[in-house]
C-alpha cells in the first residue's frame, strides 16, 4: 500500500492510491482530483486523451467524499499541493458519495458539530488531529526517555480527588461510584511502588461550564515522581512543555501552516518560562500597568473596528462590477473580516469584564479565566504561578513549612489568552496533617484508607502534576474553542456523534 505521504520515493514511477475524493472539478479535456487518503493530499489529473472512455466517464461521475483507488505515474511540480502529482492511467470506484453535506461554503458551528463524524475529513480538522497525536508521542517519549513507568489509573473510583461536587456519580453494582476526575492519588501510590510514573487517561467532570476551554470529558497526562520537591516539578513541568512545543514546530510545520498558525508565541516557549508567585501576579492584575494595557487594547479595538468595516462596505459596493478573479479575492477577505470582526466584537465584550476582574480581584481568591487571560496578555512565554493560597486548593496539597496560609502548587499558564493547562504540586506527605485536611473537607476518612496508607508505610516527599491534553493542543494549534481539540468532544449539552 502506497501513501500520499510517501510519494517523494516514487518519482516517474507508476503508483496505486486509494483514498476519497478531496475536491474535483473539469475542463473540456481534463478531470482535476485532489484525492486524500489521510496521510496528505494528491492533485490528480485524468487526461482524455490517456485514458479509456470507460475510465474518462468514471472521472466525469466523482463527486466530493467518493471513495476510489487512482493509478497513473508520480509527477514533480512545486505548483501541487505536497509537491507531486499523479497523471491517471487508471481508476476503480469503490462508492459514489451523493450530497455529502459538508460543502467548501460555510457552515454553522452547530452544523458541523452534527457533522463531526465527517468534519474530521476537513483540512483544518486534519491537520488538528495530526498535531495532537504528535504532541501525544512526544509526551510518551519524553517521560519514557527519563526512566518513567506508564501505569493506568481506574476510571471508576470511590473516592474524589478534590470533593464530589463536580463529578459524575454512577452505580457500581450495589455501590456507589464516581467517574475519575483524576488519576493523581493513584498515581502517589505507583509513584511509591516505581518511583517516577506517568498515568495517561480520559478523566471526567460534571461542572455545568459553557465556556470555550470546558470539556467534560478530556484527556490528562498526570507524572508522579518520588523524592521530588516542589522546584524538581516545575523544573521538569517546563522541560516536557518546551519539548512538546519544539518537537511540533520542528515536526508539523505543514499542520501549522494549514492552521495559519502563528508561531511566534510557539517559538518563544523554546525559551526560560516566566516564573512568579501567587502574590506578585496579585499585585499585577492589580496594578496601573495593567489597566493602562486594557485601556489601550479597548482602543486599539475600537480603531481597528472602524477601519475594517469601512473596508467591508468598500468593497461590497465593488463587487457587483468585479470580474471572477477578483470576485473569488473578495468573498476571501470578507471572509477574513467577518471573522476578525468576530474576535474583535468578543474582545470588546470581554474587556469590561476583564477590568472589573482585575480592579476587584483579593488576595486568596483564586484565578478565574478573566485573571489568566489579563496575565498571560503581559509575557510572550507561559507563566509559571506557583505558592496559591492554600484554601483555594485540594486538601492534599502540602503548605510551605514557612506560611502557612501557602500551599506548594503550581499552575502554568499558556499565552496569548489560552490560560492554565497544567496544575500541581508537592504533596502533602504527613499522616497527621493529611488526616486533618480530610476531616476539614468533610471527606470520607473510610475511602481515604488506602490514601492514608501510604503515609504509614514509607512516607516520602513527592510532588506531580496534571496537563490538559485539550487545551494544550488548543494553544498550540491557535484554536478559539476546545471543542476542536478532541475527535468527538463531549460538553454540556453535547453527547452526539
Amino acid at each position: 500500500m502506497i501513501y500520499i505521504k510517501d510519494l517523494a520515493h516514487y518519482e516517474n514511477k507508476d503508483v496505486t492510491l486509494k483514498g476519497w475524493v478531496f475536491n474535483v472539478r473539469t475542463s473540456k479535456n481534463l478531470v482535476f482530483i485532489i484525492l486524500r487518503d489521510g496521510s496528505g493530499l494528491c492533485q490528480s489529473i485524468v487526461s482524455k486523451d490517456d485514458v479509456s472512455e470507460e475510465v474518462w466517464n468514471a472521472a466525469l461521475q466523482l463527486t466530493q467524499e467518493s471513495s476510489l483507488s487512482l493509478t497513473g505515474n508520480v509527477k514533480k511540480d512545486d505548483r501541487s499541493i505536497g509537491g507531486y502529482e499523479l497523471h491517471v492511467s487508471d481508476l476503480e470506484v469503490y462508492q459514489i458519495a451523493n450530497d455529502y453535506p459538508i460543502t467548501p461554503k460555510e457552515h454553522g458551528v452547530e452544523f458541523l458539530m452534527e457533522n463531526r463524524h465527517l468534519w474530521l475529513r476537513s483540512k483544518r480538522q486534519w491537520a488538528i488531529m495530526r498535531v495532537r497525536n504528535h504532541i501525544i508521542f512526544t509526551i510518551h517519549r519524553f517521560f519514557q526517555e527519563r526512566g518513567f513507568i506508564q501505569m493506568d489509573a481506574p476510571i471508576f473510583t470511590g473516592n474524589a480527588a478534590e470533593g464530589t461536587t463536580t463529578l459524575f456519580e454512577t452505580e457500581y453494582f450495589d455501590e456507589k461510584a464516581y467517574l475519575t476526575q483524576s488519576g493523581q492519588l493513584y498515581g502517589e501510590a505507583m509513584a511509591l511502588a516505581q518511583g517516577l510514573i506517568y498515568t495517561f487517561g480520559p478523566t471526567f467532570r460534571a461542572e455545568k461550564s459553557k465556556t470555550r476551554r470546558h470539556l467534560t470529558e478530556f484527556w490528562m497526562i498526570e507524572p508522579e515522581m518520588a523524592f521530588y520537591d516542589l522546584k524538581m516539578n516545575m523544573d521538569l513541568a517546563e522541560e516536557m512543555l518546551r519539548e512538546i512545543v519544539s518537537s511540533v514546530l520542528d515536526n508539523c510545520k505543514t499542520e501549522l501552516e494549514i492552521l495559519e498558525r502563528n508561531t511566534t508565541f510557539l517559538e518563544n516557549a523554546r525559551q526560560p518560562f516566566k516564573r512568579m508567585s501567587y502574590t506578585e501576579a496579585v499585585d499585577m492584575l492589580k496594578s496601573q500597568q495593567t489597566a493602562n494595557m486594557l485601556q489601550e487594547m479597548e482602543e486599539s479595538r475600537i480603531k481597528e473596528k472602524d477601519e475594517l468595516s469601512k473596508e467591508q462596505e468598500e468593497i461590497k459596493a465593488e463587487y457587483g462590477q468585479a470580474k471572477k478573479g477578483r470576485k473569488f479575492r473578495i468573498d476571501a477577505r470578507l471572509k477574513e473580516i467577518r471573522a476578525r470582526l468576530d474576535d474583535i466584537e468578543e474582545d470588546l465584550r470581554n474587556i469590561p469584564v476583564w477590568k472589573e476582574s482585575a480592579l476587584n480581584f483579593e488576595w486568596g481568591n483564586d484565578f478565574g479565566g478573566s485573571d489568566e487571560t489579563i496575565l498571560t496578555m503581559q509575557f510572550d512565554v507561559p507563566i509559571m504561578v506557583y505558592g496559591y493560597p492554600a484554601e483555594v486548593k485540594a486538601f492534599y496539597m502540602k503548605r510551605d513549612p514557612e506560611d502557612d496560609r501557602i500551599a506548594l502548587g503550581v499552575d502554568v499558564l499558556a499565552p496569548e489568552g489560552y490560560g492554565e493547562i497544567i496544575g500541581g504540586g508537592q504533596r502533602e506527605d504527613n499522616l497527621d496533617v493529611l488526616l486533618a485536611a480530610i476531616k476539614k473537607h468533610e471527606l470520607p476518612e473510610e475511602a481515604f484508607k488506602w490514601y492514608l496508607d501510604l503515609r504509614k508505610f514509607g512516607s516520602v516527599p513527592h510532588s506531580g502534576f496534571g496537563l490538559g491534553l485539550e487545551r494544550t493542543v488548543c494553544w498550540i494549534c491557535g484554536l478559539k474553542h476546545v471543542r476542536e481539540s478532541i475527535p468527538f468532544p463531549r460538553m454540556l449539552g453535547r453527547l452526539y456523534p
